[in-house]
């Protein structure tokens, strides 16, 4: 056989070195993918579809909350919205976000792998994704459904008149999804890590991807068991939360939140490994406390587990039971504590360069100290009670979720933005988003503090005037929350056709990420990575931190 032959019998075998983005073409090549970057594109493109639907669903509920009176919804419309928005941005937005999206992208890059250890699981985890988001949005084409997003007994079995088993159905194969990821996150840290690449010199951004995904596989499987038991007696009629046949409701949401709780920090400890990354580069500083953030990582997802009891101080448990849950949940706060205290100790004496990814994550830790500082008010008992099913839980949750996780989601995309691409943004428009997000989401969900505190409960659409001001600041903070969340789509739109093409290391930061082209190559690095030091190696021990020189890669847009 001739050379030439040969030589066509292998036309697609991409050239060494060459883009994961340009190696192959065609609609087919992206769907049938098994490259972890691609597929971290395509869980990028369906969670930011459902973005945008929980986002349309929060819009009206703001619109329907400006005045006092039934203006725009229903009392069942009006349920339905609210029960859209949480199933949608829970499941299919904050969930699965940074773990499937700059997970799924840097955990391989970051530990020096050509790959995750199962590229076919991590491809099928994106179609079972799509499908379970499916499903979400036909029940909202059918109807909705009006449980609220915790779907609770016995109105989710015995009195909903929404499609309550297609939206338990659609969260139940999401979980599949989520359980292939993370055992594909563990197994990846496990075996796949470059030579020299011990355990106390990977990144935080892979310990709490790491972290995360063991909380995912060992947490998940109680959802789906609660799921299936809500079919079960919604379906079938086994009386398992049926107080009248001997079944038991509260039992119900022992299982949900024993998941729900942990899940919490499936959301927000991946956003505690982006925070860590951005502070170390933007104040060109070692982590303060290496070791220790490691072990508040490994200490949250541990004690998650055991809190799940302090969402229902209300619910009837004894009061031994609720104590026990007041105390354990004062002890989870610790550790997130230490991670806000060392990254103040990390920007202590930095070369701070406020940068759209820096002002992210500083904005990132003046929401979340706001959030963890009001759970302590929701751990303590007398306060709880007060405040139970009122804006204030509202405004903690969001403060938490949203202000936390979506900062962090927003900052790592910046980060590591030209790594993906290959292109920069306008850094001055970054920067103009950073800031209108930080005063948005305040504006948006600080008056619900006040207006929970004052006895506004939530899940209400017509309330007493007395509350009216704080819905119209809440509403007009809405305004300007939704534009910066817009305008960085617009701007990094805009990077992909007109932006400079990125260096291998624009923000000259540490981690193997930074060693490969940008965008990386299919193989991820041309030569296999060898770690021979610890991460974050901005200065040696015994010197100060060195200014960071950006004249040469600085951003359009970036003013000095």
């Amino acid at each position: 056989m001739s050379e030439a032959l040969v030589q066509r019998d292998i036309p697609d075998a991409p050239a060494p070195g060459e883009s994961y983005l340009t190696a192959e073409t065609g609609l087919a090549s992206w769907l049938l993918t098994t490259d972890h970057k691609r597929i971290a594109l395509l869980y990028m493109a369906a969670i930011t579809i459902f973005f945008f639907l929980g986002g349309a669903a929060a819009v009206a509920m703001r619109i329907e909350l400006f005045t006092p009176q039934a203006d725009l919804l229903s009392d069942d419309a009006y349920n339905r919205a609210f029960t859209f928005h949480g199933v949608v941005m829970v499941w299919f937005f904050l969930l699965p976000s940074i773990p499937n999206i700059l997970g799924n992208f840097l955990l391989p890059l970051m530990i020096g792998a050509k790959d995750l250890a199962f590229p076919r699981l991590n491809l099928l985890s994106w179609y079972i994704f799509i499908i379970a988001g499916t499903l979400a949005i036909y029940t909202l084409l059918a109807g909705g459904v009006d449980t609220g997003w915790t779907f609770y007994t016995p109105l989710s079995t015995a009195f909903a008149n929404g499609h309550v088993l297609a939206a338990a159905g659609a969260v139940f194969i999401a979980g599949f999804s989520t359980i292939a990821t993370a055992v594909n996150f563990i197994t990846t840290v496990h075996l796949l890590r470059a030579p020299g690449m011990r355990w106390f010199r990977l990144p935080l951004f892979v310990w709490a991807i790491y972290a995360t995904s063991i909380v995912m596989v060992l947490a998940t499987p109680v959802l789906a068991m609660v799921l299936l038991l809500i079919f079960a007696e919604r379906a079938f009629d086994i009386p398992i939360f049926d107080p009248l046949r001997g079944g038991d409701p509260i039992l119900f949401q022992h299982l949900f939140w024993f998941y729900s709780h942990p899940a919490v920090y499936i959301m927000v400890l991946p956003s505690f490994g982006v925070i860590s990354e951005l502070v170390a580069c933007y104040a060109r500083r070692r982590v303060f406390g290496y070791s220790f953030m490691v072990y508040a990582i490994l200490w949250i997802a541990l004690v998650g587990f055991l809190v799940w009891g302090h969402h229902m101080f209300v619910s009837g448990q004894s009061m031994l039971a609720n104590l026990a849950f007041s105390f354990l949940s004062f002890v989870v706060a610790v550790p997130s504590a230490i991670k806000v205290f060392n990254w103040t100790a990390t920007l202590y004496r930095g070369q701070i360069v406020f940068d759209a990814p820096m002002i992210y994550a500083l904005g990132f830790i003046g929401l979340f100290t706001i959030g963890g500082l009001t759970g302590l008010f929701l751990a303590s008992i007398p306060v709880d009670v007060h405040v139970t099913d009122t804006y204030f839980v509202v405004a903690h949750f969001h403060y938490i979720m949203v202000g936390g996780a979506v900062s962090a989601l927003y900052g790592g995309l910046a980060f590591w933005w030209p790594k993906i691409t290959g292109r920069l943004y306008p850094e001055g428009w970054a920067r103009f988003g950073a800031v209108m997000m930080f005063f948005g989401f305040s504006f948006t969900f600080f008056p619900m503090f006040v207006m929970g505190f004052l006895g506004m409960p939530r899940r209400y659409h017509v309330y007493v005037p007395e509350f009216q001001v704080w819905h119209v600041l809440a509403s007009a903070g809405a305004v300007v929350l939704a534009a910066a969340y817009l305008l960085p789509m617009g701007y990094f739109a805009w990077s992909l056709v007109w932006g400079r093409r990125a260096p291998a290391n624009p923000w000259e930061a540490t981690g193997l990420e930074w060693q490969t082209a940008s965008p990386p190559p299919v193989e991820n690095f041309v030569t296999p990575p060898v770690v021979t030091q610890a991460p974050y190696g901005y200065h040696p021990e015994d010197a100060g931190p060195p200014a960071l020189d950006r004249a040469a890669h600085r951003p359009q847009g970036h003013q000095p």
